[in-house]
Parts: structure tokens; sequence; C-alpha cells
């Protein structure tokens, strides 16, 4: 079977609990040791650096995707197995989710989201099938799903919105999920 890749969306900063940056290491190396490729935003700072320094540090290979005005401002971590740098941060997304087989939305900010939910809206259109997994640490993406439910709830999207983004607490839950989605 070809080796799969998991594209990563999260935070260029560490946030204000230290289970992040411990779920974003457990996650990169669980993922390495799984022997999939980790797929981000290339960043060498935050849970981004956080995530890709620990799949490096177990010997996993690592696809990083930044655009030319971030290389600066997330610190370009160019010694990646594969380094793009790309003019937008369209372009970056599209780069990142079209070399990926799942996404998973770790805890993050605006950039985060931008990403996850340009990842739902493609699914919901059918331009995917990829799996995408919330690691919600300590309920950090509580908000996040209330809000997906109300949107169902009012009428602006299908029940089967819900169906395509699966939840897990740990790093361990996450690699569960994929593990059965990838199988």
């Amino acid at each position: 079977m070809t080796a799969r890749s998991v594209c990563i969306y999260c935070g260029s900063r560490h946030g204000a609990a230290s289970s992040y940056a411990a779920d974003a290491k457990l996650l990169g190396t669980s993922i390495a040791q799984q022997g999939w490729r980790l797929v981000y935003g290339a960043g060498d700072v935050g849970l981004m650096g956080e995530v890709a320094r620990a799949a490096q540090e177990v010997g996993g290979e690592t696809f990083g995707v930044i655009p030319t005005h971030l290389l600066s401002r997330e610190v370009g971590k160019t010694d990646l197995t594969r380094f793009v740098i790309t003019e937008t941060m369209h372009e970056r997304k599209k780069v990142m989710l079209m070399n990926a087989d799942a996404v998973v939305l770790m805890p993050g900010g605006a950039g985060s989201l931008d990403e996850f939910f340009e990842a739902l809206t493609w699914r919901q259109l059918g331009l995917h099938d990829k799996p995408i997994v919330l690691l919600d640490t300590e309920g950090f993406w509580g908000p996040l799903k209330t809000l997906l439910d109300h949107v169902v709830a009012q009428g602006f999207a299908e029940a089967s919105l819900l169906d395509f983004v699966h939840s897990a607490s740990s790093p361990e839950g996450v690699m569960e999920i994929l593990s059965r989605e990838l199988a």
C-alpha cells in the first residue's frame, strides 16, 4: 500500500495551554511512526514547528508549503523533506490539500479556521472525499462543533455536513480515526 499523507492545520503560536504543544508533538510523532507523511504549512513556529520537529525526530517524511509573504513571519522550515514556496495563501491551501489523504485541524486561529472551512466546503461540494478530523484538545473545538450544529439546524447546510467532520479529544483518538478512514 502507498504511504498516506496527513495534512495538519494548526496555529503558528503555541496557545494558552501547554497541552496544545504536547498534543502537537505526540501527533507529529504518531504520524511519522505510522509511516505516513506530514503535510503542513512549513512554519517553524508555534504548533506548526512542534508537529514538524516531532515527526522529523523519529525519521518522518515532511512536506511543507508556505507562501512567500510568510517566509520570515512563520520562519520557513527549510530542512523538511520537501519545502514548497507558493505565491499566495490560496495556492498554499490548494497544494497542501491536494497532497494529502486526510486533514486534521489542531488548535489554531483564523488561518487554521480558514484552511478548515475551505477543506470542509470542498468536501461538501464533492471536490474531495478526504476525512477531516478535529483534534479537540481540552474541548478547544467545542464552540466550532456547536456552530456547525447551528448552521445545520438553521437550514444553511444538510445534516450530512456533520458527517464530514470527525472529532477526537487526543492524538491517539485522531490516529484511530485516521487508521479506520484511510484503511
